[in-house]
């Protein structure tokens, strides 16, 4: 695996960065199993014996021992990866003498190996293996107050498919699931034919949004689910029925009235936000990041969790403008501005800028920010501070703003997900993987550098004071399922009922 000389490290010390570079962003060039195999031929091809067959042992034994522990459950998701890790590591500890002084550093590895070794085989894994509702599809109290835990590609999920006439069927799918497969699951449930051959072929899958908008999804097209917007839903129907598919009726009611957030304090509110987004935030696994701009040689299976993060972003934006939009009263519509305004200070105080960002998305959504008369009832004060809010959201001088109040702040951090997606993709289009054909190490390492700043956000856990009261579950349940209007023409639609006149 040659390298580009420009951008090594310059001193000893920096060799655990070298290596952390490489295991972080090898997907780059070198697929997974491809780049387990070159560590196999590197051990052999310096031969088994003398002080260069011992080095490259030893320093294999790193490199196996850095990628398993920053890969670790996603292994199960390589196929072939695991039996190559087997041999290699078989390879290395042949002669466990030579690795007297490293006796804690062989001991986590053959921990590891154990581990990815359990997870090969499917017919080792437990009968009755839990399946999880997708929760933005599943509105059930008892799933959305668990604690979320990280979706694999593996995992088996529930999810709703709908025929053109809104009926639909329940199937328990893979998340990494093809869309022949989950048609195959629909056609079987329906018993759509009753001729085994081309039952698939006789039904189509259609993703289709609240607006209208129709997607028609290719059979060979996987883990569609995570790709979904707020308010889209699955259509099955024949080729025939295609164009007269329309989306579901909202799913909230769009007449005015106070909903629960007028009764919820927005410490509340904000704290709740604070620690679902803490978990799904810890749920996205470091090289999602990779793999979401550079797609390495992972299918989208291993994007799930950063997938459904930038979707809870969406639907908290869109959740303030519909809560807004929803409140017919003006004098309670300007308290509703205030108590948003609340919850994006206390987002901020929790170090929590993805629900900050969001928050204040959801009051610059046009439909809002136009309801002129509304703006005027709100307290100077108030104003005042969120004119604050918006210049730290302000994109001008690449986000100066932003960055200079996060680089502050000390562990735990939710970030602004999406900007960092955004410095990933500039790395990305800004400086070419391969130079002379050789690996552009200072890429590498500016893409790890970028990677190794969610690792610090995450290096202490969050802890916030909420006190138990006889509200906290119902309130916890209300931010964890939130049902808003992602239909910005139907957002404008209530926006022009509220102030027809308003600029």
């Amino acid at each position: 695996m040659p390298v580009h000389p420009r951008g090594l490290p310059s001193q000893k010390d920096d060799k655990d960065i070298l290596l952390d570079d490489i295991v972080l962003t090898h997907s780059l060039f070198l697929p997974t199993e491809k780049f387990l195999q070159e560590l196999h031929h590197f051990v052999r091809a310096g031969g088994m014996e003398g002080p260069e067959g011992l080095g490259r042992k030893q320093a294999c034994l790193a490199m196996l021992l850095h990628f398993l522990d920053t890969y670790q459950g996603l292994l199960q998701e390589e196929e072939g990866a695991g039996h190559i890790i087997k041999d290699l590591y078989l390879l290395i500890m042949k002669d466990e003498s030579l690795y007297q002084d490293l006796r804690e550093d062989t001991l986590r590895l053959h921990q590891l190996v154990e581990t990815v070794e359990l997870k090969i085989p499917e017919e080792n894994q437990p009968p009755s293996k839990q399946v999880k509702p997708l929760f933005r599809h599943f509105r059930r109290i008892d799933s959305c107050l668990q604690t979320r835990v990280a979706f694999r590609g593996s995992d088996e999920i529930f999810c709703r498919v709908y025929m053109p006439d809104h009926s639909y069927v329940t199937i328990r799918s893979r998340l990494s699931a093809s869309v022949q497969d989950i048609l195959g699951s629909v056609t079987e449930k329906l018993q759509y034919s009753e001729e085994p051959a081309g039952r698939e072929e006789s039904l189509i899958l259609v993703a289709v949004a609240s607006s209208g908008e129709k997607v028609l999804l290719q059979p060979t097209e996987d883990c569609v689910f995570t790709t979904l917007g707020i308010n889209s839903h699955l259509f099955a129907c024949t080729r025939d029925s295609y164009e007269a598919l329309v989306p579901l009726p909202e799913e909230i009611q769009v007449s005015p009235g106070d909903t629960e957030i007028h009764q919820v304090e927005p410490e509340d509110i904000a704290n709740h936000l604070t620690a679902f987004h803490w978990e799904l935030f810890r749920c996205v696994h470091e090289l999602e990041f990779v793999d979401y701009v550079f797609h390495g040689e992972r299918g989208r299976r291993e994007t799930a969790n950063l997938e459904l993060l930038l979707q809870r972003c969406s639907e908290v934006t869109h959740w303030v403008a519909t809560e807004v939009l929803l409140c017919e009263a003006p004098g309670k519509r300007a308290q509703l501005l205030k108590k948003f305004i609340k919850i994006a200070a206390i987002c901020k105080q929790n170090q929590d800028l993805l629900s900050f960002y969001a928050v204040v998305m959801g009051l610059d959504n046009a439909a809002v920010s136009r309801l002129r008369l509304t703006w005027e009832k709100l307290p100077g004060k108030f104003k005042n501070l969120f004119r604050k809010f918006e210049n730290l959201t302000d994109p001008c001088r690449n986000h100066k703003s932003y960055r200079e109040v996060i680089s502050k702040m000390k562990p735990p951090v939710i970030p602004f997900v999406p900007l960092i997606l955004k410095d990933l993709t500039f790395l990305h289009e800004g400086s070419k993987t391969l130079v002379d054909g050789l690996v552009n190490i200072e890429k590498l390492h500016s893409v790890a550098e970028k990677v190794r700043t969610i690792r610090k956000y995450r290096s202490r856990p969050l802890c916030l004071d909420m006190e138990a009261s006889p509200h906290h579950l119902q309130t916890k349940a209300y931010v964890r399922q939130f049902q808003v209007i992602d239909n910005q023409n139907l957002l404008f639609e209530l926006s022009y009922k509220l102030e027809a006149n308003s600029q």
